[in-house]
C-alpha cells in the first residue's frame, strides 16, 4: 500500500467491463487499507438482486440516470444526487429499472471489492452461460449473501 495521495485523471485507473458496461477502479486495497471506490455504470435493466453484506458498508452516489433501489423494507427513486449509504446487516437491490444507463460513484469498506469485480469478469465472460454456482461462491468468499435472483441488462 501505498503512503501518497491518489489522483486519477478521467480515462485513467483499471476498468473492467461488467453488462457491457465499465466500472472503473479508482481507490484499491493497493492504495488504503479503508476503503475501495468504482466509478460503475449499469446499463439499463440490471439488477444486483437482494443481497446482504456482514462486514461491508457501501456508499453509492448516482452521476446520471435513474435508479429503483430496495433498500431494508424502503424502496429509492434514485435520481441524479441521491446519495445512500448502507451499513452491514441492510439487505438491498441495486437496480436500473430506466430504459438508459447510469452512473454513480460506489465505495466499499474495507477495501478490496476490486478482486470481486477482476473475478467475476472472468466468470461471466467464458464462454458458455455464466456458472450459476461460481458466482454463488464468489458472492460468498466477498461477503455477499445473495437473497434473490440477480438479473442482468437484456
Amino acid at each position: 500500500m501505498s503512503a501518497k495521495a491518489v489522483i486519477r485523471m478521467p480515462g485513467e485507473g483499471k476498468e473492467v467491463t461488467l453488462a457491457g458496461k465499465p466500472l472503473v477502479f479508482l481507490v484499491t486495497g493497493q492504495d488504503t487499507k479503508h476503503t475501495s471506490m468504482f466509478d460503475w455504470t449499469l446499463p439499463a435493466g440490471f439488477s444486483t438482486g437482494l443481497h446482504v453484506h456482514r462486514v461491508q458498508e457501501e456508499t453509492f452516489y448516482v452521476l446520471k440516470g435513474e435508479c429503483r433501489w430496495q433498500i431494508g423494507e424502503q424502496s429509492v427513486e434514485a435520481k441524479v444526487g441521491t446519495y445512500v449509504f448502507i451499513p452491514p446487516g441492510v439487505p438491498h437491490n441495486i437496480a436500473n429499472v430506466s430504459d438508459k444507463p447510469a452512473r454513480m460513484i460506489m465505495t466499499v469498506s474495507p477495501p478490496g471489492h476490486e478482486q470481486y469485480f477482476e473475478e467475476l469478469v472472468k466468470l461471466v465472460t467464458r464462454s458458455g452461460p455464466p456458472d450459476a454456482d461460481a458466482i454463488g461462491k464468489l458472492r460468498e468468499r466477498f461477503d455477499t449473501q445473495q437473497l434473490s435472483a440477480l438479473k442482468a441488462a437484456d
